[in-house]
C-alpha cells in the first residue's frame, strides 16, 4: 500500500474523530445524549494503513435500568407528597381545623347548663354547631375537590403514557430500518429512545427487555406490554366499575378488550404515585371525616331526643348527616336495588372503611354473601334478617329490596361514611327547640349537661371520644407526610447517586474533549505530512527519471 494511501486512511480516520467529538461537545447539554468515541482499527485484508470500525456510544443499558427505576420511585414519593401536604396543611391548621370549632361547641354547651333558658347561650349553642357542621362540610369538599383532581390527573398521565408508548414503538421501527440501510448503529435514535424509557419511567414504572438484542419491549409491573417491537398498547381512563365517580386504569390488550388493572400493580412514577395517595391517604382520610362527623351527629342525636325544649316538646334530632352510599357494580346480571342506611344500635362498630359485598349463593334461603374491608381485604362477620331483608355489619344496614332478583356474584360497593361530611348540616335553627332539659320543667339542665358529657365519651368507633379520633387523623396524616418525606430525601440522595454514575460513563466532558480535540488535530497533521512526504519523494523520482 503507497504513502499515499496511508496517509489518506489516517485523513479519513482523523477527519473522522474530530466530527465525533465536535458532535460530543455541541451535544453537551442535550438531554439523554450519549458520548460517542471513534474506534479506529488496522486496515483489513492485509493493506496497511488505518480503518475506522466504529463510531460507539457509551451506553450502559444496566446503570440506565437502575437510574429509570430509582426515577419513578422518586417520582413516585415526589407525587405523593405534594398530594398528602395539602391535607396535612389543611387538618393541622389550628385556625382553620376542627379541633378548636369542637372545643368552642362544647364550651357553648356548657354555657347552656350553666344557664339553660338564656336565650344567647341557646343561639351561642347554634352559632357554634352551625359553625363546626359548616367546616365538615367544608373540609369534605375539599377532599372531594383533591378527588376529582385526582381523576383528571390520572387521565392526563395516561395520555401522555399513550403518546411515548406510540412514539418508543414508531423508534423501534425507525432503528430497525435504519440498521438494515447502512448495516450501523443509529446512535441518534437510540439516545431518543432511551430518553422516552427515561421519561415513561416519570410517569409509571416499567420493566424493559431488549428484543433481539435491538428492539425494546416495555411492560408494566403487572406483565401487560406497553410496546412490543413496532406495536404499542394503549392504557384508558375508565369509570371504575364499582364506583363511578373514580376514574381507574384500563387496558386495552392485544385482542381488542378492556381490562381494568389491578391498583396494587401500577406502581412507581406519577401515576403510580397518584393512585398510592388515593388509596392510601385520600380514602382514608375522608373516611375518617365522615366517621367522627356520623359519630358526633348520632351521639347528639340520640341524647338531644331524650329531652325537652322550652315549649315542653321532646327533642328531635340535632344534627343531619349524609346517609351511606351504595355503588352496584356494572357486571352485575341481578336485577336487586340495595339502599343503606346507619345501624344507630350498633353505631360503635362503625369504621372509616368502605367495604366490598359479593352475592355467593342467591338462591340460598336466605341468600348468602361474602363482605370484606376494601383497605385490608378482611372478611367482615354479617347477619342477614329474613323478614326485613337486611344485611348488617360494620354499624350499616343495607336493605334488598328484592332478594330473589339478586345473582350469584353481584358486586356492591359500600361506603358508609365517604361523603358523610358533606351532608353534616344544624338541623335545628329555632334556639328555643334545643332540648336542654330531662324533664321539662323551667330551669332544667340534665340534659345540657348530658350532651356536654359527650365531649369525654368513647363516641367513635367504640374506642376514641371526638377530641382524640380528630388528634389521631391529624397525627396519622402528619406522620405519613414526614415518612414520604424522609423517603423521596433518600430516594432523591440514590437518584442522583445513580445519575452521576451514568453521566460518569455516557455524559460528555468538555475537558476531555478540548483535549481530544488537539490530540485529533495533530493527528490529522501528522497524516497530512505523510501525504507531503510521499508527494516529495514522488516528485524525486520523477525528477531522476529527467
Amino acid at each position: 500500500m503507497s504513502m499515499f494511501s496511508i496517509g489518506l486512511s489516517g485523513l479519513n480516520a482523523a477527519q473522522n474523530a474530530l466530527s465525533t467529538t465536535s458532535n460530543n461537545i455541541s451535544n453537551v447539554y442535550t438531554p439523554g445524549y450519549n458520548r460517542e468515541i471513534t474506534v479506529l482499527g488496522e486496515g483489513s485484508g492485509g493493506t496497511q494503513g488505518v480503518q475506522v470500525n466504529d463510531i460507539e456510544r457509551q451506553f450502559n443499558q444496566y446503570v440506565a435500568d437502575q437510574l429509570n427505576g430509582s426515577i419513578s420511585a422518586y417520582s413516585a414519593l415526589n407525587a405523593y407528597q405534594t398530594q398528602v401536604n395539602q391535607i396535612d396543611s389543611l387538618l393541622a391548621d389550628q385556625d382553620a381545623g376542627l379541633a378548636p370549632l369542637m372545643q368552642n361547641f362544647f364550651s357553648s354547651m356548657e354555657d347552656l347548663a350553666s344557664a339553660p333558658s338564656d336565650p344567647a347561650a341557646r343561639q351561642g349553642v347554634l352559632g357554634a354547631a352551625d359553625t363546626l357542621s359548616a367546616q365538615f362540610r367544608a373540609f369534605d369538599s375539599y377532599l372531594q375537590d383533591m378527588q376529582d383532581g385526582i381523576n383528571g390527573q390520572i387521565r392526563d398521565e395516561i395520555t401522555q403514557i399513550n403518546n411515548q408508548s406510540e412514539a418508543l414503538a414508531s423508534l423501534n421501527r425507525e432503528i430497525a430500518l435504519a440498521r438494515a440501510k447502512t448495516g450501523e448503529a443509529p446512535n441518534a435514535l437510540l439516545n431518543q429512545r432511551d430518553q422516552l424509557v427515561t421519561e415513561m419511567s416519570e410517569r409509571i414504572g416499567v420493566e424493559l427487555t431488549v428484543q433481539d438484542g435491538t428492539s425494546y419491549r416495555v411492560n408494566l409491573p403487572g406483565g401487560q406490554p406497553l410496546v412490543a417491537g413496532t406495536q404499542s398498547y394503549q392504557l384508558k381512563a375508565v369509570s371504575s366499575p364499582s364506583d363511578p365517580q373514580r376514574i381507574v386504569v384500563g387496558y386495552q390488550d392485544p385482542g381488542g378488550g378492556l381490562q381494568v388493572l389491578d391498583e396494587d400493580g401500577l406502581q412507581g412514577g406519577s401515576l403510580g404515585g397518584l393512585i398510592e395517595f388515593r388509596s392510601e391517604t385520600l380514602d382514608r382520610t375522608q373516611n375518617q371525616i365522615g366517621q367522627l362527623a356520623v359519630s358526633m351527629a348520632v351521639a347528639f342525636n340520640k341524647q338531644h331526643a331524650d329531652g325537652y325544649d322550652l315549649e315542653g316538646n321532646g327533642g328531635g334530632a340535632m344534627f343531619d348527616i349524609g346517609e351511606p352510599r351504595v355503588f352496584a357494580s356494572g357486571a352485575n346480571s341481578g336485577a336487586a336495588a340495595v339502599t343503606a342506611s346507619f345501624n344507630i344500635d350498633k353505631i360503635e362498630d362503625l369504621e372509616a372503611a368502605d367495604y366490598q359485598v359479593r352475592v355467593t349463593d342467591a338462591a340460598a334461603t336466605p341468600p348468602t354473601f361474602e363482605v370484606t374491608r376494601s383497605d385490608t381485604g378482611e372478611t367482615i362477620t354479617t347477619t342477614f334478617d329474613a323478614v326485613e331483608n337486611t344485611l348488617s355489619f360494620g354499624g350499616v344496614t343495607l336493605t334488598i329490596d328484592d332478594p330473589t332478583a339478586l345473582a350469584d356474584g353481584d358486586r356492591f360497593e359500600i361506603q358508609p361514611v365517604r361523603r358523610a361530611a358533606g351532608e353534616f348540616e344544624t338541623a335545628i335553627s329555632d334556639p328555643d327547640k334545643i332540648a336542654a332539659g330531662l324533664s321539662g320543667a323551667s330551669g332544667d339542665n340534665e340534659n345540657a349537661l348530658a350532651m356536654q358529657g359527650l365531649q369525654d365519651a368513647l363516641t367513635v368507633g367504640g374506642s376514641a371520644t371526638l377530641s382524640q379520633a380528630y388528634a389521631s387523623l391529624v397525627s396519622d396524616v402528619g406522620n405519613r407526610t414526614n415518612v414520604v418525606q424522609v423517603n423521596l430525601a433518600a430516594q432523591q440522595g440514590l437518584t442522583e447517586q445513580l445519575s452521576a454514575v451514568k453521566l460518569s460513563e455516557s455524559g460528555v466532558n468538555l475537558d476531555e474533549e478540548a483535549a481530544n480535540l488537539i490530540r485529533y488535530q495533530q493527528y490529522y497533521q501528522a497524516n497530512a505530512k505523510v501525504i507531503d512526504t510521499a508527494t516529495s519523494v514522488v516528485d524525486t523520482i520523477l525528477g531522476l527519471r529527467g
